[in-house]
């Protein structure tokens, strides 16, 4: 039997205030774009550890864990050095622009952003190098946000291109990748309320390296078409399993992440091994 839905979850305790949490975030230049087709880091005292379960059972990551070990590509390939690159990355002003196929196309101010009601999301991560963590985001559903802008009948997706800024990410001088990083959802995906645009963790907002003051969280992609599938390998190692950090040994990977009595619907028809 499956417990509470993680978009359900009630937080344990009171969280910052929207004033401090306003004053303690912020960043510059993002861009959200309706298509058809054809951090520095937290400084507070340590909290004390969370028991709190996501509705599988598992344990939340410690702060530390989801802080010290981050893929930022902008930054450096290598986890455990992301967090000191990304200590003087600044998170204010900042800006997201969403445009294309809208009917009220318009620049949103972080400060806009942080007048949506923000919940918190208990959300496994699962990434595509076979690690995993649970992560308690604070954030707000996509789907209240593209409903400010409306969407026009014949948009099918959300295009999302990232900050462009090689002085402050020195990952970005590598030419070996194409910047800005762009990434997309279909729009049906976007309005799904698993889909969050998370502003904090741990009634904190983001650090640097956690992707500060903004990001986009899907738990059951990888990225566009790249649904977490087990049975689809990578390249160079099977999907079959996971290590969750802070854990020994693996663990079986879930069929969307363990979303799928939430998302599967979205995929019916799908050759799941072609288009995962």
């Amino acid at each position: 039997m499956r417990g509470i839905p993680s978009s359900e979850i009630t937080p344990e305790h009171v969280y910052l205030s929207r004033r401090r949490f306003m004053a303690a975030t912020g960043a510059l230049g993002a861009m959200l774009a309706l298509g058809a087709c054809g951090a520095s880091p937290d400084t507070s005292p340590t909290a004390p550890a969370d028991t709190r379960t996501d509705e599988l059972g598992d344990r939340l990551n410690s702060f530390e864990q989801i802080t010290t070990y981050n893929n930022y590509y902008e930054f450096t390939t290598d986890k455990q050095r992301v967090a000191r690159l990304a200590r003087d990355f600044r998170v204010s002003p900042w800006e997201v622009a969403v445009g294309g196929l809208a009917r009220r196309p318009r620049v949103f101010g972080l400060e806009d952003l942080l007048r949506f009601e923000q919940e918190e999301r208990i959300y496994r991560l699962r990434c595509v190098e076979g690690w995993s963590m649970v992560i308690p985001w604070l954030g707000f559903p996509l789907r209240r946000l593209l409903a400010e802008v409306e969407p026009l009948a014949a948009a099918r997706y959300v295009r999302f291109e990232t900050v462009l800024r090689p002085e402050e990410m020195p990952g970005q001088r590598d030419r070996f990748y194409p910047w800005p990083y762009v990434e997309g959802l279909r729009l049906d995906e976007a309005m799904h309320d698993l889909t969050l645009l998370a502003t904090g963790l741990y009634g904190r907002s983001l650090t640097p390296q956690n992707g500060a003051p903004l990001r986009l969280v899907g738990p059951w992609k990888y990225g566009f078409y790249a649904n977490v599938n087990p049975d689809v390998p990578h390249p160079r190692w099977s999907q079959a399993t996971e290590r969750r950090i802070g854990e020994g040994g693996r663990r079986p990977t879930l069929p969307f992440n363990g979303y799928a009595e939430e998302v599967a619907a979205l995929y019916a028809g799908l050759d799941l091994r072609v288009n995962f």
